[in-house]
């Protein structure tokens, strides 16, 4: 009885894992959208700790910077606009323009 049982669990992990794999990457292993929305960040909520954490070239100090400029001049209206942020440049918002959400 305990050998099926545990022949039973381990078939379920299995089945489960397999289940889940797919649903995380995609054919070409590429991140879906499930991994996607979990890198993405709304810079007009997120706090200066998530923007640091989700955009790459992005610290605390620059974070801080990016929510001064939404506080002072209103919320973003376009990806573009962070280019007003003092220590964010072109290729710092090309590295993240797919994780930036408004």
């Amino acid at each position: 009885m305990k050998n099926t049982r545990i022949l039973l669990s381990t078939l379920l992990i299995a089945l489960f894992s397999s289940c889940i794999s797919p649903a995380i990457y995609a054919d070409d292993g590429e991140l879906n959208s499930v991994e996607q929305l979990v890198s993405e960040v709304n810079v007009n909520s997120a706090s200066a700790l998530e923007l640091a954490e989700k955009l790459d070239g992005v610290g605390k100090a620059r974070a801080q910077l990016i929510i001064e400029y939404r506080e002072k001049h209103g919320p973003f209206t376009s990806v573009d606009q962070l280019l007003n942020v003092k220590g964010i440049g072109a290729a710092t918002l090309e590295k993240n323009r797919e994780k930036i959400r408004l």
